[in-house]
């Protein structure tokens, strides 16, 4: 039975800039994998799409797709603090026109998990300071590209970054320190908050809203309550904090599944990804309900979903239910704009390195060549003609 999607939605893929730039050398990111025993492998040259981004939005558009989801980086537009680089607004100024060109709708998210050197060196998110810091830049880059943006994204996943920077050590800085995890928290909303009325302060209109990490928490054996504190902190924190945004960025892979003790590992049995998460795209309806019950009816965006694996039959038939649940929220009447797939490339995928591939298009590691996989076509048809069948 076809499923059909509303006329007007959006239809993406979404990459972040250190996982598919090449060469940040001036972010935390850069010098956490040179300096941590977690992180896998460096990025190095990633997929060097700040050369070839053309070449990958030519692609996007032959699948069919007209949005794209990527993220500027804060270290190359103000390398030192208050020193903003032309030539990287410049740069990214192009990539928004070159997805104009294209009918390709610029989603520019302004911070995507890294941040620059000197920020850091400042006490990065954990300092309350930062929250000006980052409005200051999202002044003038939204000021040099505003006009092109069709869609803005102020953070990405802030509860991964607090978490895992400042509780459980797995991202920069490392820390294991659960004040400092609140602390980063409150420094992110305070900081989207400013960030919003910069970007609404324009140039441009674009609609303005938060990408959220979220995960379809299960309750096992009278872990209610540890289920409400993990959630409190990982989303709704955020999601109370959403009043008068345009959207909210759903973005979901697996469910989380809670005992009282905490989070679980996979139920025996289950298929499981790359990155050990449950196989389970029935996530991301629950989320959807979530987030648009929880934030008082803020529009959604999926922002990301997808699946690291090896097997693209697996990838088209995750993607094919987590669509079909989509379906059954517009159904429902929850306003839903838009899916974004992660992800176009095989990126950096941070601590893991290069081992786990979540992409529509192989990136050979030598050459940088492309190489479309069959879930590129199949998902692009979905967006070109609006249905699935």
């Amino acid at each position: 039975m076809s499923v059909t999607f509303p006329e007007g939605f959006i239809w993406g893929t979404a990459t972040a800039a250190h996982q598919v730039e090449g060469g940040n050398w001036n972010n935390d990111w850069w010098e956490w994998e040179h300096t941590s025993e977690r992180v896998r492998e460096p990025s190095g040259d990633a997929c060097d799409q700040y050369n070839r981004y053309e070449e990958d939005l030519d692609l996007l558009a032959g699948f069919g797709f007209n949005a794209y989801r990527f993220s500027i980086e804060w270290a190359r537009i103000e390398p030192e603090d208050g020193e903003f680089s032309r030539v990287a607004l410049d740069h990214y100024r192009r990539v928004c026109a070159a997805c104009h060109e294209r009918n390709i709708t610029p989603i520019v998210t302004f911070h995507h998990f890294s941040s620059p050197r000197w920020v850091a060196a400042r006490g990065g998110w954990a300092w309350p300071g930062t929250a000006e810091l980052f409005a200051r830049y999202v002044e003038r880059a939204n000021g040099h590209l505003g006009d092109l943006i069709g869609r803005a994204c102020t953070i990405n996943e802030p509860s991964m970054v607090a978490t895992g920077g400042y509780l459980s050590g797995a991202f920069p800085p490392g820390e294991r320190d659960r004040e400092a995890r609140h602390r980063a928290n409150a420094t992110f909303i305070d900081a989207h908050h400013r960030a919003v009325e910069a970007i609404r302060s324009g140039p441009g209109d674009a609609p303005v809203g938060i990408c959220l990490a979220m995960s379809d928490y299960q309750a096992v054996d009278g872990g209610e309550s540890y289920l409400e504190r993990i959630r409190s902190g990982m989303e709704d924190v955020f999601l109370d904090a959403l009043a008068g945004d345009d959207f909210v960025g759903v973005q979901c892979y697996s469910r989380t599944r809670v005992g009282p003790s905490g989070a679980l590992r996979p139920e025996p049995g289950v298929e499981v990804t790359q990155m050990g998460y449950e196989f389970w795209p029935e996530s991301l309806e629950a989320t959807i309900r979530r987030a648009y019950d929880r934030s008082g009816g803020v529009p959604v965006v999926v922002t990301e979903n997808g699946i690291g694996t090896d097997d693209d039959t697996r990838r088209i038939e995750y993607t094919r239910q987590a669509l079909q649940g989509v379906r059954r929220c517009l159904d429902d009447g929850i306003d839903v704009r838009g899916y974004v797939h992660w992800t176009l490339l095989d990126n950096f995928e941070w601590a893991e390195g290069y081992r786990p591939t979540f992409g529509l298009v192989a990136v050979d590691r030598e050459t940088f060549e492309r190489r479309p996989k069959p879930s590129a076509t199949w998902l692009g048809n979905i967006a070109h003609t609006g249905v699935m069948d």
